[in-house]
Order: structure tokens, then sequence, then C-alpha cells
């Protein structure tokens, strides 16, 4: 007879990413019937009520092991044996304590850019940190307040240094991915982005049709707004217009307030080096089109978009349902399709104290169990690093037992490391119709209504 324990360790915070793998490390073990070690957040809390756990008093700042097993001690020795992780050699300076603040790890070690993903709450200080240091950052965490990335990007002009988010989910220098980051060839077109999947989306085919990158700079989904100016996209501008290597520049972005595009557009109209605007909802275009658009303007052919047919299942299909993980490619689809009901897994609301849905598809994977045989479901994968190494493993059953129409929207390139052609046949398999471009998906699964 199986056993339940839900155990509160107050102040012991652990990144989300580790608790997820440690709970589907601990869930796979023998005996186990349920587990999950999580921060206690207002949603992981119901999660665990859902799964039929008692939760004591906790806050978010709380860590949660809940388990039903056999032997209920055991699975939490191994939760924790899971989460002890030893220091890595050389974090400790000579006196055996390792840097306790970025400002201090800045003095002991040099170092070319700041990278900062802790709780929002604490971002701006790590951040600020880096920027008085006069180094470059990047802002993976969300929920930091407006008021203080206008701060921290009127400090960084002062300093001439460029911060990249906060909620900057992609960036790549030089070649280098940073955060949510496909693998691109070297090419003449330098991207300025406030939408990480929006850039991961345009960067995809241009590669697919042989053209590489130069930079990605991601500049946060809130800097084109009233309230932050647009300062780090302006910088983020000057600083490819400078860039030998970079040939053409593309700026993506929800649209801009009034008064940041027409700073924006006299910006762009100084520079020497050419730029494509794709602004969503604004422009004409969607961001298929824009990177169409790079190609022609750079004399290059604009090849076919691979697209993988699947089946169509059941009889009158009535309702459109976007499951994203992308912000941006939840929005085009939505402008594209000009009709239905869309989610954003990848929302503030949905990833606090849990990991990103490009990392962890259970919440879309639930979302399909809950599909209807009248409905079209529109969802978009992606892939490169710091995703799910293999989101077909999960997400394929899920599509391959829904009685709804599935149709993907695969966002990658043939050198990610999970095999762009290989997630194809798999999803394809288990019955989604797939397309490399988004707004041809959506197109697509319009036409099945």
């Amino acid at each position: 007879m199986s056993g339940e324990v839900v155990l509160v360790r107050k102040g012991a915070y652990h990144d989300s990413v580790r608790l997820m793998r440690v709970s589907r490390a601990l869930s796979a073990t023998p005996g186990v019937e349920a587990a999950m070690v999580a921060m206690a957040t207002e949603l992981n809390v119901a999660v665990l009520g859902d799964l039929g756990f008692t939760v004591p008093p906790a806050g978010p700042g709380d860590l949660l092991i809940a388990v039903r097993a056999d032997d209920p001690g055991a699975a939490v020795a191994e939760a924790d044996r899971w989460l002890a992780e030893p220091a890595r050699p050389g974090e400790a300076g000579a006196d055996g304590q390792p840097p306790l603040t970025t400002g201090s790890a800045i003095r002991r070690e040099p170092a070319a850019l700041a990278l900062v993903s802790v709780p929002g709450e604490h971002a701006f200080c790590e951040a600020y940190d880096a920027v008085v240091a006069g180094l470059p950052v990047m802002i993976f965490s969300d929920g930091v307040p407006v008021a203080l990335e206008r701060r921290l990007k009127e400090l960084a002009e002062e300093r001439d240094v460029l911060v990249m988010g906060p909620d900057c989910g992609t960036a790549s220098i030089g070649g280098v991915g940073l955060g949510f980051a496909n693998v691109l060839t070297p090419g003449p077109v330098g991207v300025v982005a406030a939408s990480g999947t929006g850039a991961q989306q345009v960067t995809s085919l241009l590669d697919w049709a042989g053209t590489g990158v130069s930079h990605v700079l991601g500049v946060g989904g809130r800097d084109l707004s009233a309230e932050v100016g647009g300062l780090s996209t302006l910088r983020a501008l000057r600083l490819l217009d400078d860039d030998p290597a970079t040939e053409l520049i593309v700026l993506i972005s929800k649209p801009p307030a009034p008064e940041v595009a027409r700073a924006v557009a006299e910006a762009v109209a100084g520079l020497r080096t050419p730029v494509i605007s794709a602004l969503l909802g604004q422009d004409a275009t969607d961001l298929t089109g824009a990177a169409e658009a790079a190609l022609r303007a750079l004399g290059r052919p604009v090849p076919e978009w691979p697209s993988w047919p699947g089946p169509v299942r059941g009889g009158a299909r009535k309702a459109l349902k976007g499951l994203y993980s992308g912000g941006t490619l939840s929005a085009e689809a939505a402008l594209v399709a000009g009709q239905g009901d869309f989610v954003d897994y990848g929302d503030d609301a949905y990833t606090r104290g849990r990991p990103h849905p490009m990392i962890d598809p259970a919440p879309r994977v639930e979302a399909l169990a809950r599909a209807a045989e009248t409905d079209v479901v529109l969802m978009d994968v992606v892939l490169g690093h710091a995703a799910d190494p293999d989101p077909a493993v999960s997400l394929a059953p899920a599509i391959a037992r829904t009685p709804a129409t599935v149709v993907v929207a695969l966002v990658g390139t043939g050198g990610d490391p999970q095999d762009l052609h290989r997630q194809a046949a798999a999803l394809r398999e288990a019955g989604a119709a797939v397309h490399l471009s988004n707004a041809q998906a959506a197109r697509h699964a319009r036409s099945l209504l």
C-alpha cells in the first residue's frame, strides 16, 4: 500500500528547469505513483491539489517535495540526492568563498557579457551591477517592473552598453547562441527583435533558404512601448549599422507606440545599412513575408517553404484553438487565421514557478487531451538549444490520441540538436500537418474550418 508525504523546505530556492528534471526522474522511479518537486507558487500548489495532495502552508520562496509511493521516505531521499549539486571547480575564490553578486563575480573574473536568469524580483539588481561595470547584459528573466527596465536602459545609455531584455528569450552574438537559440550559419543578416520566437522564425527560414545571420539582438518585448521608448532598439540598430559583417537588418516587433515608431523610423532613415521592418499588426507582412523580403533585398531566391501534410480527422470542424509556446508566434497565427481561441503558454501567467513550455510540454499535452473532435488545433514546436531535447517524444503520442485535427508550425534549423527532419517525421506520423512557416500553418488551419 502506498504512502504520501508533502514536505516544505523554507527558503530553499532551486531553478525551475532543475526541479522539472528532478520531478520527471522521481516520477519514473519504480514504486512511485506520483511526485512533484517545485517551488510553492500559487500555480504549483493548485497543480498538487489536482493531483490529490494536501499542501501545508508555504510561500513562493519555499520548496515543496510531494510524493505518493510505496516507500515515500526512500523517494524523498532520492529527490534530495538529485537536488544536491557539488560546487563546480573554479567557482570559489582563493578564500573558498564563491562570488555572491554579479558585481563581485565581474571583479574576480573579467567578462564580455552578463546573462541574468534569476527570479524577476531580483533581476534588476544583478543587471544593474553588470551595466555599472560596463558590460552588455542579456536579461532572460521576466517579471521586472517596467519602470526599472527604463531606468536600467537609461543607465546603459550613459555607460554605452546594450541591455537585451528583460524577458529576452533569444540572442546570438557572433554565432554564439544565448537563451533559446537555434543553430544558425553565419551570414549577412542582422536581427533586432522585441520578440524571441519571432526572431527564431525569421532566422530559421533564412537558414533554410541558405542565408546566414551575423547577430540576433533581442531587446525585450516592452522595449518599443511608450514607457521604455525603444532605448535598446535604437542602440541595437546603431551597433548593427557599425558591424561590417551585417549587410541587411531585420527589425521584428509587435506594433510599437506611435511616438516610438516615429523615433525608430527617423533612426532607420539615418542608417547606412538597409532595414526591413516586420511589425505584426501594423505592417501588412507577416514573419514569413519579412524573411522573403530580406532574401529579395539580398538578391537571393525565395524557396518554397516545406510542409509535411497530415490527415484530416472527424467530420465538421467548427473551432480553431491555438496552443502556443511563443507569444509572437501566437499573435501572428491569430492575425493570419482571423479567428479562434489562442493561448500563449509562454506568458508570465503560465511560467511563474514552472519551466517554459518550450522546455516542459506538459501544459500543452493536457490541452490536447481536452480538445474535441470538431476542433482544429494549431500549435508551435520550437527547436534549438535550451528547448526540449526531443519534443516529439511527448507531443507525438498526445497528437495521436487527440480526436482533433492538429496543425504544427515547426520552428528550427537543420543544425538544431533535435534534428528538424526527425521531429517533422514523428509529428506527421502521429497525425499532424507540419509547416516550417507559422503563417502558412495558420492559413492551412483556417482552411480546414
